[in-house]
């Protein structure tokens, strides 16, 4: 991984067009080619990113560009479509690489894991039709939590979390961005998102349902069979 702080401007183009001013902020490369630019806030999201496959290329500045300051320029350009981050680099304040190694990847608390284990085995839940595909299905940005197949054999993927709201759908966004270059996943049609969890609040909710993610609520007790309706009062 290379680790660079710099004063820098970014421009976004292809899908969207998108600008960052000149500002000093935070440059990941990371070994699996994507590259990600973070302010000092705004939690983990960065403020622009290209997702691999892309190619990075370092090149010296124009004469217009030179005259503003600018040292050197990074097209980072995507590899199966025309989306392209570049990157104006005035001053590097600091450059450094590490070989980080193999993650083991992110141990989920019980409650959440057994979650996913319980679903997995009543995938039934999730409609009519699904069939599981596989649970922990690797991505190049992690792990989806349960790949299924609806009735149509479309392909499914399922975020679970304890509390659903708004960082759970942005991560499930972003596995859907990248399943859906997946001809193999995709080729019965987009790649379908439902997010589950045993609390999903009001704001997370309407990003999902504006994303076109369903949401699910599950309850624990129900899936590990303790929650049985005829012992209620209401």
């Amino acid at each position: 991984m290379r680790i660079v702080v710099a004063r820098c401007a970014a421009r976004y183009t292809g899908r969207l067009t998108a600008e960052l001013p000149l500002a000093t902020r935070l440059i990941v490369v990371k070994a699996d080619g994507s590259v990600l630019l973070h302010s000092d806030g705004g939690s983990y999201k960065p403020l622009n990113w290209m997702s691999p496959p892309c190619s990075l290329a370092v090149l010296p500045p124009e004469e217009e560009a030179a005259a503003r300051g600018v040292g050197e320029v990074w097209h980072v350009q995507h590899a199966k479509s025309d989306d392209r981050l570049e990157i104006e680099l005035h001053e590097i304040l600091h450059d450094s690489t590490h070989e980080l190694g193999v993650d083991p990847g992110l141990v989920k608390d019980g409650v959440e894991a057994h979650l996913q284990a319980l679903l997995a085995e009543q995938i039934h839940l999730l409609g009519p039709g699904h069939t599981l595909v596989r649970r922990e299905y690797p991505t190049a940005i992690g792990p989806v939590d349960i790949l299924a197949r609806d009735a149509s054999g479309g392909t499914v993927a399922v975020e679970i979390k304890r509390r659903g709201d708004i960082d759970g759908v942005e991560q499930l966004t972003r596995y859907l961005e990248l399943l859906n270059r997946d001809p193999l996943l995709s080729g019965k049609g987009p790649v379908r998102g439902i997010f589950t969890a045993q609390a999903i609040k009001p704001q997370a909710r309407v990003l999902a349902e504006d994303r076109g993610i369903q949401c699910i609520v599950v309850d624990y007790d129900a899936l590990r069979g303790l929650d049985n309706a005829e012992d209620r009062l209401f």
